[in-house]
């Protein structure tokens, strides 16, 4: 083990609107119209419309203001599919902007004198309950958010700013930094111990993070590498095997990546198992960032704390404070950290508790760089649903690792729905009364897999195996 002290371990007529080419052509993404809709509400159409528009809108609007000069006040967008408008203090201006291709208004304020306010309350020392202040031309005034409005109005007045430019926003919650999650990173636990950060992941909604069992039991809270306020340990087992996952509370946010110290930050894009003898490197907090191969994938382990199975063998070195720290390969998630012997002065063997694992007992989503490992989204339509996460040659048995009863003969309809470039499969067992045999298969060299059987009354249980590959899987489920 690898923690400290005990163990080693460890964002006019000329005002013509134009964009290059490659602005007012290119395809947008399929997965930020997608998000768009979601986020927004709004339909395909009106997507497309709006990155169009966009496009144009954000090509031109750097020569509006300077066409405009000291009229100018400000552009933004209105509607569904983003509608330029552009505002001036001159009415004469209008028939101009509407020839432009843009919507005009007409305001009493110029942008250079919202700016100069704002600039004003920049140099005066706000309240607490003052939260944040910025121009906005859509209201033609600069717009405060506060908690206490009575605070703001007396500091805008202190700034000796013109305070009919300024309205204000309630705002029931104080702006406050946001911390990144990054394997490899320290953390501090509530008894006493340093260790580091294995890899991001989620259970549901609620983000964490994976590191070592022996870091921490259940329950133990812990601190960040700033000594802010991190999260709890919610999954821990040790001995037997060496894993943990820590939920982390709303100051914290992932971006999927390793601090690989020398190296760079580096993405996280997955979890493929790599074989025996590939190139493998490990993050921690206390020796940072080395290099080696794998060994021997599922070693036991004999700890003076007790045995740990299905370990992974390595020639990387590390020493306390490392454990839970992350293994990858490449860009793919290997696992934690987990104890060893030597140090990163002479060398030695260090052994790592693969993250499939525990993503699959946890129920985890490993958060990759761009967001958030997908799950699966087919086999919709099914009266139950189980999901989790296997990494190559491993199995489980669904429901939840047992089986159910059947009462009354009928129908087991099952889908298996895998990530791309795996070979998963699922077989209906049932029991005979002193075994288990399987009574219907899917187990094409393809990641998703559909059975149907009829079957008299008894018990049941899906074994779902990943014969290639890893990554997540949904599995849904009929019975009679």
């Amino acid at each position: 083990m690898l923690r400290t002290p005990a163990l080693i371990a460890i964002a006019v007529g000329a005002l013509v609107m134009t964009a290059t080419p490659a602005v007012a052509t290119a395809k947008p993404p399929s997965g930020v119209v997608d998000a768009l809709q979601r986020d927004l509400g709004i339909t395909k159409e009106q997507a497309l419309a709006r990155l169009a528009n966009e496009a144009r809108g954000n090509a031109a609007a750097p020569g509006l203001g300077k066409r405009l000069g000291d009229r100018y006040a400000g552009t933004w967008y209105e509607g569904a599919e983003s509608a330029l408008v552009v505002a001036s203090v001159d009415p004469a201006d209008t028939a101009e902007i509407t020839r432009a291709g843009a919507r005009a208004r007409v305001v009493s304020r110029s942008l250079a004198q919202l700016t100069e306010v704002k600039e004003g309350l920049d140099r005066t020392a706000p309240p607490a309950s003052v939260h944040s202040w910025a121009v906005s031309p859509r209201d033609n005034a600069v717009v405060v958010l506060a908690s206490d409005e009575r605070a703001a109005r007396s500091w805008v007045a202190a700034s000796g700013m013109d305070a009919a430019a300024v309205t204000y926003e309630g705002s029931a919650e104080r702006p406050r930094l946001f911390y990144d999650i990054r394997g490899g990173d320290a953390y501090y636990t509530s008894d006493g111990y340093r260790c580091s950060v294995g890899f991001a992941a989620r259970r549901g909604t609620q983000l964490g993070f994976t590191t070592a069992g022996h870091c921490g039991a259940t329950g133990i809270t812990t601190t960040g590498y700033n000594r802010v306020s991190q999260g709890t340990f919610q999954i821990s087992s040790f001995p037997g095997n060496d894993y943990a996952w820590v939920a982390t509370n709303a100051d914290w946010t992932a971006p999927g990546v390793v601090n690989g110290y020398s190296a760079g930050i580096l993405p996280v894009r997955g979890s493929a198992v790599t074989q025996p003898q590939g190139s493998i490197c490990r993050s921690g907090s206390t020796t940072q960032w080395h290099c080696g191969t794998v060994q021997a994938l599922n070693s036991t382990v004999n700890y003076p704390e007790g045995t740990v199975s299905g370990l992974t063998r390595t020639n990387v070195c590390a020493e306390g404070g490392d454990s839970g720290g992350s293994f990858i390969s490449g860009d793919q998630a290997q696992g934690m950290t987990s104890g060893g012997s030597g140090n990163c002065s002479a060398g030695g063997t260090t052994y790592f508790q693969p993250i499939g694992e525990l993503l699959s007992v946890g129920g985890l989503t490993l958060v990759t760089a761009g967001g958030t490992e997908p799950p699966p989204t087919g086999c919709q339509g099914y009266e139950e649903t189980y999901g989790g996460s296997l990494t190559s040659n491993q199995s489980v048995y669904q429901p939840n690792g047992s089986y159910y009863q059947a009462t009354v003969s009928g129908t087991h309809a099952a889908c298996l729905d895998g990530p791309a470039g795996v070979d998963f499969d699922v077989y209906l067992q049932k029991w005979n009364g002193s075994t288990w045999t399987v009574v219907a298969r899917g187990d094409s060299p393809n990641p998703d897999e559909t059975i149907s059987y009829s079957g008299t009354a008894g018990y049941y249980r899906y074994h779902v195996h990943a014969y290639s590959g890893s990554g997540s899987y949904t599995l849904g489920v009929n019975r009679p």
